[in-house]
């Protein structure tokens, strides 16, 4: 039997974006977080490097600006960026308050009063400014926040949980277009419960797992942006999806991302003959931007046809890479690889999705009442090419930024009056499973293949064809079967897999984490990529 819900406040999506903005939010609000999975199940729990933060006396808010807007490809916005970076340091003082373990720095003790933290440098900082715990720096911080979470007897923590669909006054038939909540699959029970809210907050993560190899985890399906597009949001900049260039590479080892610390470290990347390669493709070599080192690796592989290259760390003493590294050391090790005499076997993989539900600086979304946060909402800061370490510093300034605006119009708001429950009357159970399963290992492959690392008109011509038959069958299945996480799954993850083909096909140049051979220059104008469902 399906439930009726109403809360304050529901949270979609229990990564750093959404449990930032709920323990920013009064302790008198019924809070619900929702996770699909397990609650651990999320990006940031896997997030290694860390967070970039202007903390250092000799770095500076406008050094951090420029590298940022540099990395960016002339496509960040300015003011989004400034906001972000002006916010850095509450941030990471307000995570440092919630008892998160950052990791010290071992050449300083207490100087005046406080501990000095360990900075590190990754790709395209020009100074060292990434605080981090060990190479663990997501699951320090989910862990903590969600111990802080579990403190709070106003925040309910709901596990098992798929979102399927936002409710909106124009869904309703009513006049207006607010978000009054969303419709939610229970999947302990098998029914689809209704959650009403006086505020709704996307905060789901990006669209990673759209390609066949991906350092994301399964849920990574794009859901925040889909339900977003469906109730009448705008998207942006959807062609920019940002490839991680050293994913481990073997069998066994689904998923598994070598942080890019290592390369701030000095670990060289090259070829099974040993040969060094980025010097040919740039002069920051190891530390060029994540769209240049992706490409690199790209090119070399397809060139030699071999199924990787090498990241390699051994010249570094073996106690510095156990210390600095251990998550690394310990998970290669357990495949036969011990980073400090092997260079580590490493490819390419989808990491980020730069672009997202278009927001304002307080993660206000087009469609009143609903808030998109993280990396699912676009906010400009990204440009055409993510920087290291600026994603979880975004989750945390906007999720702070969104809760503050929820303090400051609690009192306008009203609890929505009893929503329509779901209506199941018209559609079975399925026994044709095979379908989703063919349908979702069709998407990846072609996406990989076609709107992967290098583009040109003629695959994504391709692409766009494929995704709209694809679109057609998964809503004609959609339309006569009981929803399921994976159906769910499935239709947000075609649906963003369109966005991103359309978006790609309006970009005629190479910019960023685009490039397309058939329009391998910049144009002289940086414009976004923004694409209206009206």
């Amino acid at each position: 039997m399906s439930q009726q819900f109403q809360h304050d406040v529901l949270v979609i999506g229990s990564g750093a974006a959404g449990l930032s903005l709920a323990l920013n939010l009064p302790s008198h609000l019924r809070i619900a977080v929702l996770s699909k999975g397990d609650l651990a199940n999320g990006s940031t729990f896997w997030a290694q490097g860390g967070v970039a933060a202007v903390l250092d006396d000799t770095d500076t808010v406008q050094s951090h600006v420029e590298d940022t807007l540099n990395a960016g490809g002339g496509l960040c916005h300015e003011d989004a960026v400034r906001f972000t970076v002006e916010h850095s340091r509450e941030a990471i003082e307000w995570l440092i308050e919630q008892g998160v373990p950052f990791t010290r720095d071992e050449h300083h003790g207490v100087d005046d009063g406080g501990f000095e933290f360990h900075l590190t440098r990754e790709g395209g900082h020009s100074h060292r400014r990434i605080i981090h715990a060990a190479d663990a720096t997501g699951a320090a911080i989910f862990t903590t926040l969600l111990a802080q979470a579990r403190q709070r007897p106003n925040i309910e923590l709901l596990e098992q949980r798929v979102a399927v669909d936002l409710i909106t006054e124009r869904r309703l038939g009513l006049p207006g277009e607010r978000c009054l909540g969303a419709y939610v699959l229970n999947r302990n029970s098998g029914e689809v419960d209704t959650f009403g809210a006086r505020f709704t907050v996307l905060a789901t993560g990006g669209a990673a797992k759209v390609y066949l190899y991906t350092s994301n985890p399964d849920g990574a399906c794009g859901d925040g942006i889909a339900m977003a597009w469906r109730a009448g949001c705008r998207v942006a900049n959807l062609e920019f999806n940002q490839f991680h260039p050293t994913c481990l590479y073997h069998p066994q080892a689904k998923s598994f991302l070598i942080t890019e610390a290592l390369r701030g470290e000095g670990a060289l990347l090259r070829l099974p003959n040993g040969e060094r390669f980025m010097p040919r493709f740039d002069p920051r070599e190891e530390l060029a931007p994540r769209d240049i080192v992706a490409r690199a690796i790209d090119h070399e592989m397809k060139r030699l046809g071999v199924d990787c290259v090498y990241l390699d760390i051994t010249h570094k003493p073996a106690d510095f890479i156990k210390s600095h590294f251990p998550t690394v050391y310990e998970r290669c090790l357990t495949f036969g690889i011990d980073i400090t005499r092997q260079p580590i076997p490493v490819v390419p993989a989808a990491h980020y999705t730069c672009g997202g539900v278009v927001v304002d600086d307080r993660g206000h979304t087009d469609v009143p009442g609903l808030y998109a946060i993280g990396e699912t909402s676009f906010t400009g800061l990204h440009g055409a090419n993510r920087m290291a370490s600026n994603s979880l510093l975004e989750c945390f300034v906007y999720g702070r930024a969104a809760a503050a605006d929820i303090r400051a119009h609690l009192e306008q708001i009203n609890m929505p009056s009893a929503l329509p429950c779901w209506d199941a009357s018209q559609v079975t159970d399925s026994d044709e499973d095979v379908i989703i399963a063919h349908n979702w290992d069709e998407l990846r492959r072609f996406m990989w293949d076609y709107v992967g690392i290098v583009r040109t008109s003629k695959r994504l011509q391709r692409a766009e064809h494929r995704v709209r038959l694809l679109l057609d069958e998964i809503d004609e299945f959609y339309s006569n079967y009981k929803v399921s996480r994976d159906l769910i799954e499935l239709r947000n993850l075609a649906q963003v897999a369109e966005l991103m083909i359309r978006s790609a096909m309006q970009r005629k140049e190479s910019r960023g984490l685009h490039y397309t051979l058939d329009y391998p220059g910049m144009l002289p104008e940086a414009k976004d990529t923004i694409l209206s469902p009206v």
